[in-house]
């Protein structure tokens, strides 16, 4: 092999390399393997000689005096400890936080500690880090490294004032005034959201295995002892699905009488309470029963599975978001509580950049709809403009950073969901559009929320009629518009 030795063009006289005098040295794997095979030599002492060179580096009197550039291909990140290091170039990308550390250590020894007399401490030392993305020393107190700024191009997405005949307002709700005089109750059971139990998320058995030793990654099937199945037989053998229907009902009591964090009812006295109970507990049994027969899809399982906290809860939700007041039969229809501060929301208020791709809007008080995917925003979009060019549709909203949003409670925890659209239809109606694709565990209890937020606002009445629909392929979404609009 014949060794050619430039001058190069930086600082050839610190760096550049001469048949005698080595500044510049080249480190990694593929080297370290060559001279472990060298000819001429014992692969060992070729080997050691490059290893003495690159730890003696800047060591006076040692082969590695001399040496002022190391170049490292993922050798020097960590155990090489060269005090004289003044400047660091990562000229290739890092493939972790770690290996940035690493690499940086090799700059942080000191070369010289001689205490300052005036100062009685150590002079400050520098190392120059260049193309090395991180905070060099983390310590208490600092705020963490923000990520890099989104550089692409953000659309403004605002009202356009010349439209403020296409402007949409809508109540702010907070809850519902839920007063009952007869304790009379009911539950359109037909139109509400299905319960579906799933195994595959919470399994119905499992197979055990002993384990010896300490095993990582997968279990393997061989080794002593034998498989056993773990079922949940005994719990079926000593539950009842009654028994679940009861404890249900016993909970939604319990909420409707104000017992619980989410509280239908005024405090009232308690003896009033008690007697709530007393008249409300066999309703609601019923209404349970029957959508526990009609609505809860068991998938093959064992109907005591609804006895899970996990179902359980969400039974209890969806049923909670359901019942009404009997107006039938004299009761306080269900009203909306509006937030105090701003009870009116309006898109006259929109007014953000995103980085979102966005389509212009021609029949919107907002400029433009901004689209969380490539397609189902957009075309439910094109859609709604193309009803609106036929006559069907007046004008509509984008619900991004336009402050609707519905209540609603998922696992005894309080939410709020937001709806893609807001649709004013020909015929007046004011349409809240929801465009869903795959079905999530908290879709139920939004979509029934959506349907109390509905009834309350329109009991209310101040702000025209309103409906809730789900569409879950936009390009059906102009044939169910014109069927809204029908009425059907």
């Amino acid at each position: 092999m014949k060794i050619i030795y430039g001058q190069g063009k930086i600082f050839p006289e610190l760096l550049g390399n001469t048949p005698t005098l080595k500044r510049t040295i080249r480190i990694d794997s593929k080297l370290l393997a060559e001279a472990e095979a060298g000819v001429g030599s014992s692969r060992k002492e070729e080997a050691e000689r490059l290893r003495e060179i690159v730890s003696t580096v800047g060591k006076r009197g040692q082969p590695g005096e001399q040496v002022r550039c190391v170049v490292s291909v993922a050798m020097l990140n960590e155990g090489w400890d060269a005090k004289n290091v003044t400047h660091i170039f990562g000229l290739r990308a890092f493939t972790s936080q770690l290996l940035c550390e690493q690499v940086v250590g090799r700059g942080l020894r000191r070369m010289d500690y001689t205490v300052d007399p005036q100062t009685k401490m150590l002079t400050e030392e520098y190392v120059d880090i260049y193309g090395v993305p991180f905070s060099l020393i983390p310590y208490r107190g600092r705020e963490n490294i923000k990520p890099q700024p989104d550089d692409r191009p953000k659309n403004h997405v605002h009202a356009v004032d010349e439209r403020v005949g296409f402007e949409m307002r809508f109540p702010n709700v907070e809850g519902y005034v839920f007063a009952l005089r007869k304790n009379l109750i009911t539950a359109d059971i037909d139109k509400m959201e299905r319960l579906i139990i799933q195994p595959d998320q919470e399994p119905t058995a499992v197979f055990v295995k002993p384990r010896v030793e300490v095993q990582v990654g997968m279990s393997p099937l061989g080794g002593p002892g034998e498989f056993v199945e773990q079922t949940r037989e005994e719990y079926y053998a000593t539950t009842h699905l009654q028994q679940i229907e009861y404890e249900a009902a016993r909970q939604i009591v319990a909420y409707l009488v104000g017992d619980e964090q989410i509280s239908l009812l005024p405090q009232g006295k308690p003896e009033m309470r008690l007697q709530s109970r007393h008249a409300l507990f066999p309703q609601v049994l019923r209404l349970v029963r029957r959508y526990v027969q009609e609505k809860v899809s068991f998938r093959g399982t064992n109907p005591c599975e609804l006895g899970l906290e996990i179902y359980m809860q969400r039974l209890v939700g969806l049923m909670v978001a359901a019942i009404r007041p009997s107006e039938a039969e004299g009761e306080t229809p269900l009203m909306p509580i509006l937030n105090r501060y701003q009870p009116i929301g309006s898109t006259a208020n929109v007014n953000f950049k995103t980085t979102k791709r966005v389509v212009d809007a021609q029949y919107s008080h907002i400029n433009a709809v901004a689209a969380d995917t490539h397609s189902w925003e957009e075309a439910a979009a094109f859609k709604l403009e193309q009803a609106a060019l036929r006559g069907k549709v007046l004008f509509y909203a984008r619900n991004e950073e336009m402050g609707f949003a519905i209540p609603y409670v998922f696992l005894q925890a309080d939410s709020q969901y937001f709806p893609d659209f807001l649709v004013r239809l020909k015929n007046d109606v004011t349409l809240i559009v929801e465009i869903k694709g795959a079905e999530r565990e908290r879709e139920p209890a939004k979509h029934e929320a959506a349907k109390r937020w509905v009834d309350a606002v329109n009991n209310w009445g101040k702000l025209g009629k309103w409906q809730f629909m789900i569409c879950r392929d936009p390009q059906e979404l102009g044939m169910m518009i014109d069927r809204a609009v029908m009425g059907l």
